[in-house]
């Protein structure tokens, strides 16, 4: 294979970090004639807390943070950009709190006047195995509805609602993506979407005008990397269909957002007991999925041991985490799936890296 497998990631936050992170392995053939990908990364732009928030309130520009982290996964030097771009000051009047990549990115806003250029110059200078932009270039806000009627405004205020959540909207609504982002997603074989929290790292994307028409209309094979875990309060109970209904409804679509998922990528791996008991005491679960249902909503289901082992310390055996490379695989051969698709070619069963179909 010469051309490159074109993908599209959609998301935020730290699940959209860790795809790209893994898919950064094949961004160059590992030898003569290996697949390898040309990567798209879509990302929201509706933080409003912590120092993007800051940042956001005091210079008028679009959040950093989310695209600061993409730019950290791809990077071609992983390690030392990862320690310069994350470094937080922990001191000085105005600095404290701030991290060092989200000033970067300010820093060449205001000097290009444009934050989507700011992040393509970003990108060249930094050598980003792959491109990164922001779902809109509006200066966008997040509110949403709550199950007792009320009103939240802002990301933030959002994640930490204890209520359920019917639904969320942008503000403005009129918000237009960019016409790379358009581009990139008409002329992909394989467009992802998560995982990431679904009300306020992957809906968002899907607010922004146009988007979801244009994952509809694309001839790629669309793919929704369903979580791991439930979040407090967003998806408290969700399962695997609850989390694609959502994405479904808020799509916008007047066929009900038919078209917008084909195949829905579940965990098959358990979460220890341990890990169970410390998300428990925050009422988070593992996200459990029925095949049934996810099939009776037209998708089909994927199965794949996604669980991270690989982490060290503590954070391994007090967390659940997606396993980058093992995310990674499994869009690698959705992405040929994807190309196969588009070429005319059908394939069925089970796929090279180890994923496991189960039809629609």
């Amino acid at each position: 294979m010469t051309e490159a497998l074109r993908v599209v990631s959609i998301g935020g936050g730290n699940g959209l970090s860790a795809l790209l992170t893994g898919l950064k392995r094949y961004a160059h053939p590992q030898k003569p004639g290996d697949p390898w990908l040309d990567i798209t990364a879509v990302v929201t732009v509706t933080d409003d807390g912590g120092s993007s928030g800051r940042l956001r309130r005091e210079f008028d520009v679009l959040p950093p943070g989310d695209i600061r982290n993409c730019m950290v996964a791809l990077a071609e030097d992983g390690a030392f950009l990862s320690r310069l771009f994350q470094y937080r000051f922990e001191s000085g009047s105005g600095l404290k709190g701030h991290s060092f990549g989200n000033l970067f990115l300010t820093a060449l806003t205001n000097i290009t006047g444009d934050f989507p250029d700011a992040v393509r110059q970003s990108a060249e200078v930094l050598k980003i195995a792959g491109r990164i932009f922001p779902s809109t270039a509006a200066n966008v806000s997040l509110s949403a509805v709550l199950a007792n009627g009320r009103m939240v405004r802002g990301e933030s205020k959002i994640g930490r609602s204890t209520q359920p959540i019917q639904t969320v909207r942008l503000e403005p609504r009129t918000a237009k993506p960019l016409p790379e982002t358009l581009d990139a997603i008409a002329n992909a074989d394989l467009i992802t979407i998560g995982p990431g929290s679904l009300f306020t790292s992957l809906i968002p994307n899907l607010l922004v005008a146009g988007i979801p028409k244009a994952i509809t209309e694309s001839r790629a094979l669309k793919a929704c990397f369903v979580n791991l875990m439930s979040q407090p309060g967003e998806t408290t109970d969700f399962s695997a269909t609850d989390h694609l209904a959502a994405l479904l409804r808020h799509s916008g679509l007047k066929n009900g957002g038919a078209g917008l998922i084909d195949c829905a990528v579940v965990n098959t791996s358990t979460v220890s007991s341990s890990v169970r008991r410390r998300y428990a005491a925050e009422a988070a679960a593992p996200v459990e999925y029925d095949s049934d249902g996810i099939r009776a909503m037209g998708i089909e289901v994927v199965e794949a041991d996604l669980l991270g082992r690989t982490w060290a310390g503590k954070e391994r055996r007090s967390k659940a985490r997606h396993d980058a490379a093992a995310i990674a695989s499994v869009a690698l051969a959705l992405a040929q799936r994807g190309r196969a698709l588009r070429t005319g070619i059908s394939t069925k069963g089970r796929s090279k890296a180890g994923v496991r179909q189960t039809g629609r």
